[in-house]
């Protein structure tokens, strides 16, 4: 259970600690000044972190302004991120460390960039930091929109928490630190289980451990850090809404095909170094990551296959390692102080990645399904490699003006051993193959500081995200009628934005942004996948407040306004054509009040927001209608299809958090999610599908609206007990 009680959490919380270090909530927040390259970078402190009220870990990141955390299906899928317009899926352009683990996975059987954070046990969580833009040289692949870097805690108070709460939810959840040689052992564990609203059960059953080890190294610090997960779920995912009108799923929380489902299985070794030399001081990292996944969905019901249905199995087995290297020495040239900072970063992918049809989760073969298009039938071997050198520049030229200039090189390898290469050709395409590519990416960032409390800075740069490896590769050997998809896809940003501090108590922070890419990651309901797209150009502007209200009691605030388009016409496979880029948000948001320390009490009080977004690229087009539902459709008049421009509705959703402090070993925390029991949609989504009862009448499917839920009002209770 995300009740989350910070005394609880941190062992360094005790009695006589210096107040002025307990009472501020966020006052990270307020410390940048001085030090940042853009308006849009910051850091979350550990307390809000543990302050918010969020009930699944990634929405710990909604702590980062602007970014929304939802989910389309199970409870163990990835959710989906939502930042500056864009709908992230389940990760792409949102780069995603965690204790210096690289969490985004190329090629992925679900989505490019897959970001899946059910393995954080959020108590370990000890603050974050987050950039926005590509104008950093050591944020890299996925990283053009925004990164998160997410800390793990050196030690924890021992402890037991046992939860419970409506909706089937139950966790237990156990910790303690010991000293061990030189330096301490953190261990951690959880248990849980979440059905959910749904008329057929999430039956969500999660584990996870931790074993952390730290110690001080001469004049810096290592660490070695074992982590395993793992969780199997039912899945009840986006259903058209006339399933509902017409009775085959009997609520909004019915599901067409009660045998979805999935499970995950994650295990990690990671570790980090860092100590001075010479005048510099020296960082690095390595890991190694095993994830094996297998996720059950059925979109499109009975559009593909009339027989079985639609179910597939989207599966992988990945291995990873990887590590990082970084120097950062300062200097004086001419009486102008300096600092330069070079690194570099190097990632192995090597998995299994396929997609089969299936039926109740039993794999189908080609003879029982020959009809089946070419494409649903793929099992492929891939190894991708990556690495990268980056250097960066920061030049104090006064007191008053400073500089940050980068200039980062990227080198990406892949190989594919298609192993059903001859169905494939025998369609006209392939995923084997080979690519190989480079890209060098310039940084550079100008702030001027006209008197203490107000920064103005400017910044452009250039950055990238990969694309699916076996997308390149078929791009190579048909023609889809786009560009060649590039295996790295430039991205090239602007941004302009002021932070003032005119008082203490009180901080601001306001961006405008552009952004442009050259190949929009699409998502693709029908096939529940990812495919690169046309280029695509967004602007905007964000702004945030923090304001420090009482020693006890503090408020934030973040609004980001978006405008989202494709830079040319997009036919959306619906019979709908246009530049809107669809499930992109016109604008997100939140407000938090955060209370700690009032005596026995704390808590956080939040309200989280997704505004509206389209649906469809455009409106009904003859010519694109008649491509999408040939032979049935000569116009939008007879296609299957909407006539205008298809909207989403956003939500707010508050949700609230409650500690008490029962003497000095226990804490009782009450959780209340969707305070208000708003009624909404988590997420929307416009394809063409097929039910059972239009199998004559529709050959070519239905385009239709697709939702999945927002949980409704939901109560956990936990107590904890410290020893």
């Amino acid at each position: 259970m995300l009740v989350l009680a910070p005394s609880l959490s941190r062992a360094d919380a005790q009695p006589g600690a210096n107040a002025a270090e307990t009472i501020i909530v966020t006052a990270k927040r307020r410390l940048l000044l001085g030090t940042a390259k853009t308006a849009s970078e910051g850091v979350v402190d550990d307390r809000e972190l543990q302050l918010t009220p969020a009930y699944r870990p990634g929405q710990l990141l909604e702590t980062v302004p602007g970014l929304i955390v939802t989910l389309h299906s199970g409870e163990g899928k990835a959710n989906q991120y939502l930042l500056r317009g864009y709908n992230l899926d389940h990760g792409t352009d949102l780069e995603t460390i965690v204790d210096g683990m690289p969490i985004n996975q190329t090629t992925h059987a679900h989505g490019q960039g897959y970001t899946d954070l059910n393995f954080l046990i959020p108590e370990l969580a000890d603050g974050l930091s987050y950039t926005k833009g590509p104008y950093y040289a050591d944020i890299g692949d996925f990283g053009g929109v925004g990164s998160v870097h997410v800390n793990l805690r050196d030690d924890i108070s021992d402890q037991l928490s046992v939860t419970g709460g409506t909706l089937g939810y139950a966790r237990v959840f156990a910790a303690g630190t010991a000293a061990l040689g030189a330096g301490h052992v953190l261990a951690a564990m959880e248990m849980q289980h979440y059905d959910g609203p749904f008329d057929t059960p999430d039956d969500a059953r999660k584990e996870n451990a931790t074993l952390r080890y730290t110690q001080p190294v001469n004049d810096g610090d290592f660490s070695l850090t074992g982590m395993i997960y793992h969780q199997v779920w039912t899945n009840t995912t986006d259903i058209p809404l006339r399933a509902i009108t017409d009775g085959l799923a009997p609520d909004r929380f019915g599901t067409l095909d009660p045998t979805d489902g999935g499970h995950a299985l994650r295990a990690s070794l990671s570790s980090e170094y860092s100590t001075d030399i010479g005048d510099g001081r020296f960082s690095a990292s390595g890991f190694y990551i095993f994830n094996q996944l297998h996720l059950f969905n059925d979109f499109t019901h009975y559009l593909i296959d009339p027989v079985h249905g639609d179910q597939e199995d989207q599966f992988e087995t990945r291995n990873v390692i990887g590590g990082t290297a970084r120097y950062t020495v300062p200097f004086v040239i001419g009486g102008v102080d300096n600092e330069l900072v070079a690194g570099t970063q190097f990632r192995d992918d090597m998995l299994k990645v396929g997609r089969l049809p299936s039926a109740g989760q039993d794999p189908l073969s080609l003879q029982q399904a020959p009809d089946d298009p070419a494409s649903y039938f793929d099992r492929d071997r891939v190894n991708l490699l990556a690495g990268a050198i980056y250097v960066q520049a920061t030049t104090h030229w006064t007191p008053t003006l400073r500089t940050v200039l980068g200039l980062r090189l990227d080198t990406q390898y892949g190989s594919d051993v298609d192993e059903y290469a001859r169905l494939h050709e025998a369609a006209g395409y392939t995923n084997g193959g080979t690519k190989l590519q480079s890209l060098v990416q310039p940084k550079g960032s100008v702030i001027y500081t006209p008197f203490h409390g107000l920064e103005f800075y400017g910044s452009a740069g250039e950055g990238f995200h990969s694309a699916d490896l076996r997308g390149v590769n078929q791009d190579i050997s048909i023609d889809l009628a786009l560009p060649r998809t590039p295996l790295l896809a430039r991205q090239i940003g602007e941004e302009v934005g002021l932070r003032a501090q005119p008082r203490a108590d009180l901080s601001v922070t306001v961006a405008l942004y552009n952004l442009w890419q050259q190949s929009e990651t699409i998502i693709d309901p029908d096939v529940g996948q990812d495919s690169a797209g046309p280029p695509s150009r967004r602007y905007g502007y964000e702004v945030s407040v923090t304001y420090q209200i009482r020693t006890w009691l503090e408020f934030y605030a973040s609004y980001s306004g978006n405008h989202a388009r494709f830079t040319t016409p997009f036919d959306d496979g619906t019979g709908h054509l246009g530049t809107f880029i669809t499930d992109a948000p016109h604008a997100t948001g939140s407000a938090a009040l955060y209370l700690e320390n009032l005596g026995a009490w704390s808590g956080g009080l939040d309200f989280r927001y997704l505004g509206d977004y389209p649906l469809s690229s455009g409106p009904c087009v003859d010519a694109a209608a008649m491509h999408d539902f040939p032979g049935v459709a000569t116009s939008c008049a007879t296609a299957p299809t909407p006539r205008g421009q298809v909207n989403g509705h956003g939500f707010g959703q508050m949700n609230l958090s409650v500690h008490y402090a029962i003497l000095s070993a226990w804490t009782m925390s009450l959780g209340i999610y969707n305070l208000l029991n708003t009624r909404a949609a988590a997420a929307e989504f416009f394809y063409v599908d097929r039910l059972r009862s239009e199998i004559a009448g529709f050959p070519d499917g239905r385009a239709d609206v697709h939702e999945h839920p927002l949980e409704p009002l939901m109560v956990r209770v936990s107590v904890t007990r410290l020893f």
